[in-house]
């Protein structure tokens, strides 16, 4: 434990930023979180980034049964993230949820900056080629635009087991 104290605090990792898509990669992201985080006795912090309503990024809202639907979207994955979070707290880590809405990078840099953390832990969904350049790569981003260290775990599809 001495070891893991001195880890702490030369790294910096009272706390820790999982960001968290939902997508198949994200249970693995959420592991090494939490691996982290216990074995730090670091703070947990879990976020995840919705796509912004469409009547803030300057498109019509649409028909109500659309902004009805985002809202049940939104609400499911509020309860998603929370539900996560529970069950960190039920095995005696400090874990909260943040449900925001934006942009994916700035948004996970301005919380991480925000909360202090020492480390962020991003999924890689493996793209590449066109898919990469149409789509981007949210974890590219955010290491090259994160003032603390990243973890990127990637997806099985990209090059793991």
């Amino acid at each position: 434990m001495v070891l893991a104290s001195l880890l702490r605090q030369l790294l910096r990792m009272e706390s820790i930023l999982a960001a968290l898509d939902f997508s198949p990669v994200a249970a693995s992201v959420l592991a090494r979180a939490t691996e982290m985080a216990e074995r730090f006795g670091a703070r947990l912090w879990l976020i995840h980034v919705a796509a912004p309503e469409p009547a803030f990024v300057g498109y019509e809202p649409g028909p109500q049964s659309v902004r009805d639907h985002r809202a049940a979207e939104l609400r499911e994955e509020h309860r998603t993230l929370q539900r996560h979070a529970e069950e960190l707290r039920e095995r005696r880590l400090d874990a909260t949820a943040l449900l925001i809405e934006g942009p994916p990078v700035a948004k996970i840099l301005e919380e991480a900056n925000r909360l202090g953390v020492g480390m962020i832990v991003i999924g890689s969904h493996g793209r590449s080629g066109l898919a990469r350049l149409v789509l981007g790569s949210v974890s590219e981003g955010v290491v090259r635009r994160a003032a603390c260290p990243v973890l990127i775990v990637p997806s099985l599809g990209a090059g793991g087991a």
